[in-house]
């Protein structure tokens, strides 16, 4: 689907704010809450966009990612980080299209996203 995203995120309130402003940037989102919930959607379909946090339970964002990355049906999902965390940040900032520092505003994602729609 080519405007599918997910937001993969476990704070629901953040997870909210992050939807919305996906929505609002013209996508179509679906919401997950769990690294394992994650892992098991991403077998089953293929976002155009992931916005993923690293911290998750279960199966972490960074497990995500590097499984994300080695599957060729992902080559053209543009990837989002968002961590509180600046270090792990700058750590992945090369096997993401894009690292944000959290705190990430409505306006912020929205506009950044918006980017991504339009390609």
């Amino acid at each position: 689907m080519e405007n599918l995203s997910f937001v993969i995120e476990d704070d629901l309130d953040l997870a909210r704010i992050f939807s919305e402003a996906l929505v609002a940037a013209g996508f179509e989102v679906e919401t997950l809450c769990d690294g394992a919930k994650a892992e098991q959607r991403l077998k089953e379909v293929r976002p155009s966009l992931i916005v993923l946090d690293m911290h998750l339970p279960n199966v972490s964002g960074s497990d995500l990612l590097l499984q994300i990355r080695a599957d060729e049906r992902f080559d053209n999902a543009r990837i989002i980080i968002l961590t509180a965390d600046a270090l792990l940040g700058d750590y992945y900032k090369d096997k993401a299209d894009l690292v944000l520092i959290k705190p990430v505003s409505f306006s912020q994602l929205r506009d950044l996203t918006a980017r991504y729609k339009a390609q």
